[in-house]
């Protein structure tokens, strides 16, 4: 990745941020993060399947 999420929100933030997140909502920006990774725009595939994956090893199935 070519910047670090910190440069962009202040860690505290960002931690704050997530936690308001429902588990419904965390699908649908896996869903979107997976999608946007499968475009293959190099940089932004890369960083959006990074994201998915964390994303998806905090989150339980939706199955």
């Amino acid at each position: 990745m070519s910047h670090d999420i910190t440069s962009v929100i202040p860690v505290q933030d960002a931690v704050r941020r997530l936690e308001v997140l429902t588990l419904e909502e965390a699908h649908d920006l896996l869903r979107l993060l997976q999608l946007v990774a499968g475009e293959g725009l190099e940089e932004l595939s890369e960083e959006a399947g990074w994201f998915a994956r964390e994303i998806a090893s905090r989150i339980p199935s939706e199955n």
